[in-house]
């Protein structure tokens, strides 16, 4: 019985304060509409009120006590909402007739009835009015004469539906507020969650490449470890050149590790899916543009990839290939084009196009201009992105090849 008798719901102090002051102004209107029906204010014919049975008295104590029984629980009106309904209806019902020429007011039911429809259920609100109105209908009327006795029948009626009807409103507004304000804070976090995605799946990517480089490095060193023991004995000098090759790939696979490590902040032990592609693979990136409409021009001339670390060649394709994405989803360029070079002060790449430029960066979309932002500053490098003079958008990366092999 729990949540019949008792409300499940947290009163703060403020919640207590508000119900007793309700409670308050319904006993003030009470006795405000004692003090006006008894008096000839509302019907000043003498006649006219001794027809009616009203009398011209100041009502006494024992009035305003049964007053204060129909009133005085809404106290505890949304603690209790049933308990204070019900006793408040039982006592209206029982003491309204109970005063020669006084009708007590109906609003102490009215407002136990406009919190049940507040805050019960939309079953529970139908039942308490259903039992409003048939007592207020079948119960002994305060009045005399039959025209009276309709009228304050009518009257009550009208007052406890108008109630129903506004706790149940109330309701229902809060209910869309409620969902109102869980719908935006539900936005909020789908777009923090695409953000968090977006950055995790860069960092899958850069965990990719590490990967297949220390794999690929640490192959070589096993291979050229296990050539020098063979040859220890029997040819010495040989044996001396490829553990003078096994340390060179070594030193060369750390370097490419600390030039990389520093984007990664979280590990993922289940990135290894895929191996990490080169700027080998820039034809199936053009492939890839040509295929979505693009015409596009690739001038790799003047790059030297023997000459580029592995590290900055999987870093340059990888800024290429979330170019030319960002070319394809938003940009609806006609035309690209890939330039790669290396030169004296490392390689470099720009990619442009003619379209309407990059996704901004509050839209959701932009987080792959940061993280091509990112890689690159990693290794030392500088980048720039931004619309060109001429219309359509440019991305340019320079990045240098000997800084981290002489930091090391």
């Amino acid at each position: 019985m729990e949540n019949f008798l008792v409300n499940n719901r947290p009163m703060a102090p403020k919640d207590w304060a508000v119900d007793v002051a309700v409670m308050l102004a319904a006993f003030l209107f009470g006795c405000g509409q004692l003090m006006l029906t008894a008096s000839s204010i509302v019907i000043p014919d003498l006649e006219l009120r001794q027809y009616l049975g009203i009398v011209n008295v100041v009502p006494d104590t024992s009035v305003f006590v049964a007053l204060a029984l129909t009133t005085l629980p809404l106290a505890a009106r949304r603690r209790f909402p049933w308990p204070v309904f019900l006793f408040v209806l039982i006592t209206f019902l029982g003491l309204q007739s109970a005063f020669r020429g006084f009708s007590l007011t109906v609003v102490g039911p009215a407002v136990a009835l406009y919190t049940i429809a507040c805050e019960r259920g939309r079953t529970e609100a139908a039942v308490a009015v259903a039992l409003a109105v048939a007592g207020v209908l079948f119960a002994d009327a305060p009045s005399r004469t039959a025209s009276l006795a309709f009228f304050t029948r009518f009257q009550n009626v009208a007052l406890l539906a108008a109630a129903a009807l506004a706790g149940y409103a109330y309701r229902t507004h809060r209910a869309y507020v409620a969902e109102t304000e869980r719908r935006a804070l539900e936005a909020e976090r789908s777009r923090e969650e695409e953000a968090a995605r977006r950055v995790e799946e860069e960092r899958v990517r850069i965990a990719r490449e590490v990967h297949d480089i220390t794999a690929h490095s640490l192959s070589a060193v096993s291979i050229q470890a296990a050539a020098a023991e063979r040859l220890v004995d029997r040819d010495p000098a040989a044996a001396k050149l490829a553990i003078a090759a096994a340390r060179t790939t070594a030193k060369d696979a750390l370097e490419e590790i600390r030039g990389m490590i520093g984007v990664l902040r979280a590990g993922d032990p289940a990135a290894e899916t895929e191996p990490t592609a080169g700027t080998e693979r820039l034809d199936d990136l053009a492939a890839y543009l040509r295929r979505a409409g693009v015409d596009v021009a690739l001038d790799t001339g003047g790059y030297d990839r023997a000459a580029v670390p592995a590290f900055v060649d999987v870093a340059l394709y990888g800024i290429a290939r979330e170019a030319a994405t960002n070319i394809v989803r938003h940009a609806g360029a006609h035309a690209a084009t890939i330039r790669l070079a290396t030169g004296p002060t490392g390689a470099n790449l720009s990619v442009e196009d003619d379209g309407r430029g990059a996704a901004a960066e509050t839209d959701g979309r932009g987080h792959g201009i940061a993280g091509m932002a990112e890689r690159v500053g990693l290794l030392g490098g500088t980048f720039a992105a931004g619309p060109r003079p001429r219309g359509g958008f440019r991305v340019e990366a320079r990045i240098p090849l000997g800084a981290e092999k002489e930091a090391s």
